[in-house]
């Protein structure tokens, strides 16, 4: 096996580099706090907005109304 070329190397070692660059930058990017925290709210905005969302907030309502008037009867008694 031929020695290598020390330009051929470099070349590697550059392209390595510019490599392992990029994919930390991907993933500083991906696992932001603030970008994850804006994913979720919208996230959480869209179910929101869908009937099973709506739903969801009836019901947490209803639930929260029914223990208020629990609480409220159980102070009279």
């Amino acid at each position: 096996m031929p020695p290598r070329d020390p330009r051929e190397i470099q070349l590697e070692i550059d392209s390595a580099r510019e490599s392992l660059a990029a994919t930390l930058d991907q993933l500083t990017y991906r696992t932001s706090p603030s970008r994850l925290k804006a994913q979720g709210q919208a996230a959480v905005v869209r179910f929101l907005q869908t009937p099973a969302g709506k739903a969801t907030v009836g019901a947490v309502g209803v639930l929260i109304t029914f223990v208020v008037v629990q609480k409220i009867r159980h102070r009279n008694d």
